[in-house]
């Protein structure tokens, strides 16, 4: 066992080269510590921290220990007791620290000394240190509504200017996992957000994540925090829980609930914030489902695991949150999220069968008098059937036209379910088909980084059906349902599949159509998923390689997650131009730089992509961003001086010299130009330069004065 103690400033290669701005005067440093057993001088007072964060390399494990600005030190405690806290494995968050080991964010309370202990291969330890002071920020809770209360983002003093990268949402919520967070349960009431704000700022400046990774926090006086961004009544992707966070809500209880039982605050918020967000997706809590896992370090990718809608964070991975106490309460907690609120509907159902009838069902939490509505585009109503019990079972002969119709279930004071069906009897005006089915692009890469995460389905419906999306794996097994009996109208249609749920390989992707009259076609199209590739940025989208010294080189960036083959290509049209890079390359960022030379000579002017490809046994993984090669300098004319008017001949900056006065404008397109002066210039001086930064030649224009004036 080795030991280590600490400088706490920014000695050796810290990550962060200075700390960084939070909230009111929140910071963060990280600080790279010897693993030898070095000693490092003592600090001042003034170095102080509350929140601790370790990250190491290597197979071993580390603990580490911290001492308050009173002068004493705490327990040993491990750096990652959670260590499935995180996003899901193919995400570009999963990948943002590539061989390091993550330690959860400890709340340790005001400190200034850390001093760590290595077991096992260890070769670096790197701790973040989040000062993060309690602030006088006033709560501002929605009134009084059908949801708990719960605290929004901006009265916590989350910092939106640090987030990564916009949300992303899941088709549907279907369960709920909870956590415990890591560090001291006895915060103060004040301390609460301001431990919310430090875990906000190690998730994502110290790991590198898009945001804070859970949905919801939880305090112990039952405070709930707004977390994630993304709204706190939409399907946001938390990262929470490895391989399990799409279509789930990550909720963590400040604190550490091993030994200690959360307190009845806390349990009773839980209840009431588990009671209505899972009603927002009609999902009883005490119910069971089956998920496919993403791959975690318990369950490999594809596995299907079954949990309870209100499950522990054990329950998907190996570790043991949310502590023993909490986790032994989740079945009662869960109970009494069910009878919150007064009667629920779960589990709404519309199935349309081949003949034309149209099947309603749903489960109630009691007996209950129930009622199913039918009504045509205008609101009409068209159909209803009523009942009593705790099922709902009611099935509409759909004897009237063939169109869209919205229908509605409800029971009591039970929030209702609504949807749209397409159902109805009559001929139709033409067979129906699905034509031109098409996924672009092909290989999807969703790993969070907003390129090629989905692919956009495009279809041809000859006439109205109830349309379903469903795709299959490699052993035909239903993996990801899109569309269920969705009523479209003929024509041209687009649906969006998000893979975000699938592990990498080769998939089919089934569009089922239904007719009126009960017929029903298919069509499939292949899809690829593989998250080998991560973000290819091209910039600039414009350069000119004509040795001028600017903008001469076009730099192509992107992030291997598997070591493997890659390629860069450069294509206009269908034509290859030239092969940047073909190598075999490591795992972690790539930077290409190119000249703009090809086997042939300089490349000419035009409209090209860069296509970069990544080999892997499965397949090649291709993503395309498009720029320009223009070393045309920008060509411009005075047409008149009065009114002085000018002619670009593309989209340039022009910077003029009238008359002694300068004048700067942003031409967006070729054409003339005018310049509104109150009389015509004597001497006009323009000059133009491109966004491939290409100059023009000094235009000098002087007016003729006539030669009498002249004397």
């Amino acid at each position: 066992m080795r030991c280590a103690l600490a400088l706490l400033a920014a000695v050796a290669a810290a990550a962060l080269t200075a700390p960084a701005a939070f909230g009111d005067d929140a910071t963060i440093t990280s600080v790279d510590l010897p693993v030898q057993g070095e000693r490092v001088p003592a600090v001042s007072r003034s170095q102080r921290f509350d929140l601790v964060g370790i990250h190491w390399r290597g197979s071993g494990s580390v603990r580490f220990r911290t001492r308050s600005l009173g002068g004493r030190w705490s327990r040993w405690r491990a750096a990652d007791p959670e260590p499935e806290d995180v996003p899901d494995p193919y995400s570009v968050e999963g990948h943002a620290l590539a061989g390091w080991r993550i330690g959860s964010p400890w709340w340790v309370g005001a400190a200034d000394r850390i001093e760590t202990r290595t077991d096992g291969r260890v070769s670096h330890v790197r701790a973040f240190l989040v000062w993060s002071p309690t602030v006088g920020v006033p709560y501002r809770v929605p009134a009084a509504t059908q949801r708990p209360a719960i605290v929004p983002r901006l009265s916590w003093g989350a910092d939106e200017a640090i987030r990564r990268a916009p949300p992303t949402y899941a088709p549907r919520l279907r369960f709920a996992i909870v956590h415990h967070t890591a560090g001291t349960n006895d915060y103060s009431r004040a301390q609460a957000p301001a431990i919310v704000k430090a875990i906000e700022l190690y998730h994502v400046r110290g790991n590198g994540w898009n945001d804070i990774g859970y949905n919801f926090l939880v305090d112990r006086f039952g405070t709930v925090y707004e977390g994630r961004y993304g709204g706190v009544d939409r399907n946001v992707v938390g990262a929470h829980a490895l391989g399990f966070n799409s279509g789930s809500v990550g909720i963590a209880v400040l604190g550490t609930y091993q030994t200690t039982p959360p307190s009845q605050a806390a349990q009773s918020a839980l209840e009431s914030l588990l009671a209505w967000r899972l009603d927002l997706a009609h999902v009883d809590p005490t119910s069971m489902l089956t998920v496919i896992s993403g791959g975690s370090e318990r369950f490999a990718a594809g596995v299907p695991v079954t949990l309870r809608a209100v499950s522990g964070h054990r329950d998907t991975g190996s570790t043991e949150c949310p502590g023993d106490l909490l986790y032994a309460r989740l079945p009662a907690i869960a109970g009494a999220a069910r009878a919150i609120g007064g009667p629920k509907i779960f589990d709404p159902r519309v199935d349309v069968s081949r003949s034309g009838p149209v099947r309603f069902r749903a489960r109630l939490s009691s007996s209950l008098a129930w009622h199913v509505s039918v009504s045509d585009a205008d609101g009409t109503a068209v159909a209803d059937g009523s009942g009593s019990g705790t099922t709902v079972d009611w099935t509409w002969g759909a004897s009237a036209p063939p169109a869209t119709y919205r229908w509605a279930i409800s029971a009591s004071s039970a929030r209702p379910a609504t949807g749209s069906v397409r159902a109805g009897v009559g001929q139709q005006a033409q067979p129906l088909a699905v034509q031109g089915l098409a996924a672009t692009p092909s290989t999807i890469t969703p790993n969070g980084d907003g390129q090629g995460d989905s692919a956009t389905l495009t279809f041809t419906l000859t006439a109205p059906a109830a349309v379903s999306v469903d795709v299959y794996d490699a052993s035909e097994n239903d993996v990801l349902p899109v569309l269920a009996g969705e009523a479209l109208s003929a024509g041209k249609q687009t649906v969006v599949v998000d893979g975000s749920t699938l592990p990498d390989g080769s998939y089919t992707v089934v569009v089922s159509a239904l007719g009126a009259d009960g017929g029903e076609v298919e069509s499939d199209v292949p899809l690829v998923v593989s998250r080998v590739l991560g973000l290819v940025s091209v910039s600039p989208r414009a350069f000119s390689p004509n040795g001028d010294g600017r903008v001469d080189r076009l730099t192509v960036a992107f992030t291997l997650v598997t070591a493997g083959e890659a390629r860069v290509r450069i294509l206009r049209g269908s034509t290859l131009m030239a092969t940047p890079l073909d190598a075999t390359l490591q795992l972690g960022p790539q930077r290409l730089v190119w000249d703009g030379t090809t086997s042939s000579g300089r490349i000419p002017d035009g409209s090209y992509v860069v296509a970069v490809d990544a080999v892997t046994e499965t397949g090649t993984t291709t993503v395309v961003s498009p720029f320009a090669v223009d070393t045309t300098p920008p060509r411009v004319r005075v047409v008149s001086l009065r009114p002085l008017e000018l002619f670009v001949s593309e989209p340039a900056a022009l910077k003029l010299l009238v008359d002694g006065s300068s004048i700067q404008r942003d031409v967006k397109r070729r054409g003339i130009v005018r310049v509104r002066r109150p009389q015509a210039p004597h001497r006009v001086r323009v000059v133009a330069w491109d966004r491939a930064g290409n100059i023009s030649s000094l235009l000098v224009v002087r007016r003729k004065v006539p030669e009498k004036h002249a004397q």
